[in-house]
């Protein structure tokens, strides 16, 4: 019996990214010729290692993915997209927006998508990193003027009492005529050879759909990441980030992507635009 190939993939420890893994991480498909080890680390970390070119498979930030697109192609499915919604700035009393040009706004890492919005809408934002689990306590104790929060914090943030100041997923989608905002994708690194990079990536499509087909059961896999939420609050929350979208760009989700750069290239946050190539 010949070796299966081991292919590590690298993701948040989130719900979320749980139940699109779901079917890989529980062997519901079948996977030969690859063996896959599953590598959990917050998105800051998983940022850092791709610069590196540590792992096969990692999910990233769209922010990180031009520093490391001579290593890693996009794969077509595993994106993460907020449709409407995405990171929030939040505050302990009622701000409009344009505090955020005045004060300090804790934000979850460099190179997240969600300081990239942030810094398109306001370039000059003042701003210190702390891990994106700090960045909600830190606002409810004053430690902090605003916080940008991620994942689960979008929708738990008003039981700690804290109010919206910004979600710039809404904002995003008024800017650009209806585009969602691209958070985060899946990228596979080219030196695994064009062959490997297409099996791969129909897998990784394979196990979504598994999922998505599957929901009482990958949902219920997806509970144990979800940091206290209760199973309809990380139900909703998985439904905002794994989706048709999240399956296949499709049209909307590319020329979203490509949006973004742009936009970033334009206020001088980027130097260049990366050349997008998805594996197909």
């Amino acid at each position: 019996m010949s070796q299966k190939q081991l292919i590590r993939i690298a993701h948040s420890p989130d719900s979320d990214d749980a139940f699109m893994f779901y079917a890989l991480a529980k062997e519901r498909i079948d996977t030969n010729p690859f063996q896959f080890e599953h590598i959990l680390s917050d998105i800051q970390t998983l940022n850092q290692k791709a610069l590196d070119g540590i792992y096969e498979v990692s999910a990233i930030s769209m922010h990180a993915f031009p520093q490391v697109a001579h290593r890693y192609a996009l794969l077509k499915s595993g994106a993460s997209m907020g449709d409407g919604y995405g990171p929030m700035v939040i505050a302990r009393e009622a701000y409009t927006p344009d505090v955020i040009k005045e004060k300090t706004v804790a934000i979850p890492g460099l190179l997240t998508t969600a300081f990239l919005a942030l810094k398109i809408f306001e370039p000059k934002v003042k701003y210190q990193v702390m891990p994106f689990q700090e960045i909600l306590p830190a606002v409810q104790r004053g430690d902090v003027d605003l916080g940008l929060i991620i994942h689960e914090g979008q929708l738990t943030y008003g039981q700690s009492g804290l109010h919206l100041v910004l979600d710039l997923g809404v904002w995003w989608k008024e800017r650009t005529g209806g585009l969602p905002l691209p958070l985060g994708g899946n990228v596979i690194r080219k030196d695994l050879g064009e062959d490997t990079c297409r099996k791969v990536a129909r897998l990784i499509r394979d196990g979504i759909q598994h999922s998505l087909d599957h929901r009482p059961e990958a949902l219920d896999y997806a509970l144990s990441f979800a940091r206290g939420m209760d199973p309809k609050t990380a139900d909703k929350f998985v439904g905002m980030y794994v989706n048709d979208l999240t399956l296949d760009y499709g049209s909307r989700g590319e020329k979203a992507l490509h949006r973004l750069f742009d936009e970033a290239v334009e206020k001088g946050l980027l130097p260049k635009k990366p050349e997008i190539a998805f594996v197909e």
